[in-house]
């Protein structure tokens, strides 16, 4: 197996070189491309060809090899399939926004939550993620926004929204980042510390592991937490999200309003919008009647929160159906109506199964 070189410490590092006869010199060249996410070794145009032929016999540079890449047809969002050291596969992807330039990363090989609507918990869940594997989803993003600049090779590795690299983390790809939570906080640190991102563009979502919520509390940096509500009722969530068997909205919400209280930030609330088809083949509403919007409305008045409503991207495993858009605003004004901050959220990247729900590994092989 081939030695991932981003994994080693920076005197590891120097000891692999010397030991293939290099002076220490190059372990700070090849750190630089390191931290830059050089996808391979190719591309480390100020190393000799041969030595990066040598290196390319008994080594690899990142953690996360890219299989396949998609881009949406607007070229706002691009869907990559990485595999990692154990052949397992992950998805992280990056969107393009007037705003920056956002990667949604996935904290878990799989997903053991077994949401009804949901894509990522189809294949169950095979592991936690690492810091690197993580950090590493940002680089491949970092790498493809840099990658058709002329200076390139002469970018420092800490760049910044300016500059076109990432400015944004959502951890909200494949798996659920409060059963991983001392990695996915280990990852956040670094990413603010050696990429200075900003905590407060950064931003977790979880379905309600109630513990995560409150280790997240207590690290007390003031990111933005997002809540994976999708139902007003214990009744109808239990349904669709096992985990409410576990942690009910009550108990979820309270966590949640502790930890926008104390960080001082808005909390946001995910609710995806499902319908079900009857007898007849119609649509009926299925969470997002007058009386849903009404009933989240009394869970959520008097606290500061931004509700994002999710039109439902289609799975094809599942038996939803996505409602009209008729339907999604009248919801939307029945909130507005009752006080409560809330928005559409824009959907990117459906094209390439990159939407919100629809991240799965469509393309591994066996």
């Amino acid at each position: 197996m081939k030695k991932i070189l981003f994994n080693l410490t920076q005197p590891e590092l120097e000891q692999f070189v010397t030991d293939m006869g290099l002076p220490r010199f190059r372990a700070t060249q090849i750190r630089e491309w390191l931290n830059r996410g050089a996808p391979d070794f190719s591309v480390m145009k100020n190393l000799p060809e041969d030595l990066r032929q040598k290196l390319n016999e008994s080594a690899q540079t990142l953690p996360v090899k890219i299989v396949t890449r998609l881009d949406s047809s607007d070229n706002q969002t691009t869907k990559f399939l990485l595999e990692l050291e154990d052949a397992q596969q992950i998805e992280c992807v990056l969107m393009r926004t007037t705003y920056g330039n956002s990667v949604c990363v996935s904290s878990q090989a799989g997903c053991a939550m077994g949401c009804k609507f949901c894509a990522s918990t189809l294949l169950g869940l095979k592991r936690n993620l690492t810091v690197n594997e993580m950090f590493a989803q940002i680089l491949v993003a970092q790498w493809e926004l840099r990658r058709n600049r002329a200076d390139t090779e002469h970018v420092h590795p800490n760049g910044d929204a300016n500059n076109g690299d990432v400015s944004h983390i959502v951890v909200m790809g494949t798996g659920e980042p409060l059963q991983n939570t001392s990695n996915v906080i280990g990852f956040l640190n670094r990413a603010n510390d050696e990429l200075h991102i900003s905590w407060r563009r950064i931003t977790v979502s979880t379905c309600g592991i109630v513990s995560g919520i409150e280790e997240l509390n207590t690290w007390g940096r003031p990111i933005n937490l997002a809540i994976s509500l999708h139902a007003p009722t214990d009744e109808l969530r239990s349904q669709i999200m096992p985990i409410n068997n576990k942690y009910k909205i009550n108990e979820v919400l309270k966590a949640a309003f502790d930890f926008s209280d104390a960080q001082n930030r808005q909390l946001m609330i995910e609710y995806i919008l499902l319908g079900k088809r009857d007898e007849n083949g119609d649509v009926v509403l299925y969470n997002c009647s007058n009386e849903h919007a009404n009933k989240l409305s009394e869970l959520l008045r008097g606290h500061n929160v931004m509700v994002n409503l999710i039109p439902w991207n289609t799975v094809d495993e599942r038996d939803f159906a996505s409602i009209s858009g008729n339907a999604v605003h009248r919801f939307q004004d029945i909130l507005i109506k009752n006080g409560i901050h809330t928005r559409i959220r824009r959907e990117r990247g459906a094209d390439i199964g990159s939407a919100c729900g629809q991240l799965r590994l469509k393309h591994k092989k066996g």
